[in-house]
């Protein structure tokens, strides 16, 4: 799960298993203008909630007001296993809880329900679909960039570069759908590669919210380029850790859903490759487009 940010990063291990297969599955995929994805599931066969789908974290999350409010039972938190069908598929899997989670969700489940499966998030069609294999006009196709796997405990990150002032670096993302802006560059990370962040325009000064309703105070800036696979971003606004960070024992950066709704997606976690071919969202404008200098509050 995710720690402190949008993310409450608990590295736990992974104890989720499908009861029903099915060749593919394919559910009705929401996003708001917050940039939120989130599908309808029932907890426990009798509780129809609102999910994110965040491949920032792992297992069932649900928010404090939905656990006392919300539910036709209390269910126990972190040991006891419950039924979660999501589509056509029944999976079993532990409770946790949080203060927040996305704009107009009850909580939020990780990428590790599908762990061997092939995971499509596809915004033309608004669907999300669980596939028993990869389409073989996906691996075949020109117009898809394939990343590769990486993983750190129990999240997953792809490769991505950015450029500012003539000044390249590749590094690891988290990939995380989760986190409603475009990309989180942690400032240790920066320093140490000596990318030129005082060449980028400051935007504004931003408070985030974390999942426990803690702050995580952020500057938003205009990065000059990201790159993903051979897709190129130019003139991207990005956040800036200042403290706080969302790891405590490792520096990375984030990749957020602002950026990742802009490519139809497939996530092959049978064989770790994530396939990205941009769709109808590709060249929206970004919400911090326009500079503002005032303090905002935003919440993960």
């Amino acid at each position: 799960m995710k720690e402190n940010l949008i993310i409450t990063f608990l590295f736990i291990s992974v104890c989720i298993f499908a009861q029903k297969n099915v060749k593919s599955d394919s559910i009705f995929l929401n996003i708001n203008e917050h940039n939120t994805i989130f599908v309808q599931a029932i907890f426990n066969k009798i509780d129809t909630l609102n999910l994110n789908f965040d491949t920032g974290t792992t297992e069932l999350i649900l928010t404090n007001d939905v656990l006392k409010n919300k539910l036709k039972f209390s269910p126990k938190l972190y040991s006891t296993f419950y039924n979660l069908q999501i589509g056509n598929t029944n999976y079993k899997t532990k409770v946790y809880d949080a203060q927040l989670t996305g704009h107009g969700t009850d909580g939020r489940f990780g990428w590790d329900f599908f762990k061997d499966k092939i995971v499509e998030i596809n915004y033309d069609k608004n669907i999300l679909v669980i596939h028993s294999a990869l389409p073989e006009n996906v691996a075949k196709s020109k117009k898809f960039s394939k990343l590769k796997i990486e993983y750190f405990k129990d999240l997953f990150l792809v490769s991505c570069e950015i450029k500012q002032s003539g000044v390249e670096n590749n590094d690891l993302f988290l990939f995380d759908t989760g986190f409603q802006r475009t990309a989180m560059l942690d400032s240790d990370l920066l320093a140490q590669e000596k990318f030129p962040t005082e060449k980028m325009a400051i935007i504004k000064k931003v408070i985030m919210k974390g999942a426990q309703g803690n702050e995580i105070p952020v500057i938003t800036t205009n990065l000059s380029s990201l790159k993903i696979g051979k897709y190129k971003l130019k003139n991207v606004p990005v956040q800036i850790t200042t403290s706080n960070k969302p790891l405590k024992d490792k520096n990375i950066h984030i990749l957020g859903n602002e950026v990742l709704k802009r490519f139809n997606t497939f996530i092959d976690f049978q064989h770790n490759f994530v396939y990205l071919k941009p769709n109808n969202l590709y060249n929206e404008k970004y919400t911090d487009q326009k500079k503002n200098m005032k303090r905002t509050i935003l919440q993960f």
